[in-house]
């Protein structure tokens, strides 16, 4: 109270004898330039200003608040809410989405200040392959399973059955197959079951198909022994005859 300041008149209304005054208006409006100095895909340090349930606030220089909303604020972490990711007056990196210069809006990223991970995770973790997760948290239907990476995936009560009959627990570290994989919605859906489920189905096929290759071994040598069995009698046969004819030759020779 009692400073003198500087203003500019924006108002003036002489019949109510009242007029509006303004000190922002002494500097240049930086929204007249902003995406000049804010272009699309530049990047940015940002001051925290305050957080929404949708997301986080935040100031690039006086008179320029933008909006980091909170599915752009990581590739892997679901975050709720945004204050679990940043603090008020933290400076926080950026990357410029969107500009709306008529409604002085500005949507921006943090993510995307790197490779969206989903693109190498879409090769390591594709349908049918085996890793090790850990239970993090249990909920009514599953279990969410955190994999290497900081990764998470969802596994159905029935897939976290174990091989001995109980059911997995929190904090519990076990192998796990990925069932499917959706980069789109950023979803991996996993079993544990099948981990052991499979292994046996596998043992069961190969015992099966080695009572097969004995099966026939043992049919094979049972031919064989019957093919000898008849060239033998055959050969048998074949020597009496010629003995026999060689007898009666001598007996009529002796006559």
């Amino acid at each position: 109270v009692g400073e003198e300041v500087e203003a500019v008149i924006l108002t003036l209304n002489r019949e109510e004898r009242k007029m509006s005054l303004g000190i922002k208006q002494l500097k240049p409006d930086p929204w007249a330039s902003i995406t000049e100095k804010y272009p699309i895909n530049s990047k940015h340090i940002a001051k925290v200003r305050n957080f929404t349930n949708f997301g986080v606030f935040v100031e690039l220089e006086e008179g320029v608040d933008g909006l980091v909303h909170i599915s752009d604020l990581s590739w892997t972490k679901k975050i709720k809410p945004p204050s679990e990711f940043t603090s008020i007056g933290e400076p926080l990196e950026v990357v410029v989405l969107e500009v709306d210069q008529e409604n002085r809006r500005l949507s921006l990223g943090h993510k995307q200040l790197e490779e969206n991970p989903w693109n190498e995770y879409e090769n390591t973790y594709s349908v049918g392959s085996v890793h090790e997760g850990t239970v993090t948290a249990l909920v009514e239907k599953g279990a969410t399973i955190t994999l290497a990476d900081g990764v998470t995936g969802f596994c159905s009560n029935r897939n976290l059955v174990k091989e001995d009959g109980t059911t997995a627990k929190e904090g519990e570290t076990l192998p796990f197959k990925v069932t499917e994989f959706n980069k789109g919605s950023k979803k991996i859906t996993l079993s544990h079951t099948r981990t052991y489920e499979e292994i046996k189905r596998e043992e069961a096929k190969k015992e099966a198909r080695e009572k097969e290759s004995e099966a026939n071994t043992t049919q094979k040598a049972v031919r064989k022994l019957k093919d000898n069995l008849e060239k033998t009698t055959l050969g048998d046969i074949s020597d009496l005859a010629d003995l026999k004819s060689r007898l009666e030759a001598e007996e009529k020779a002796n006559k």
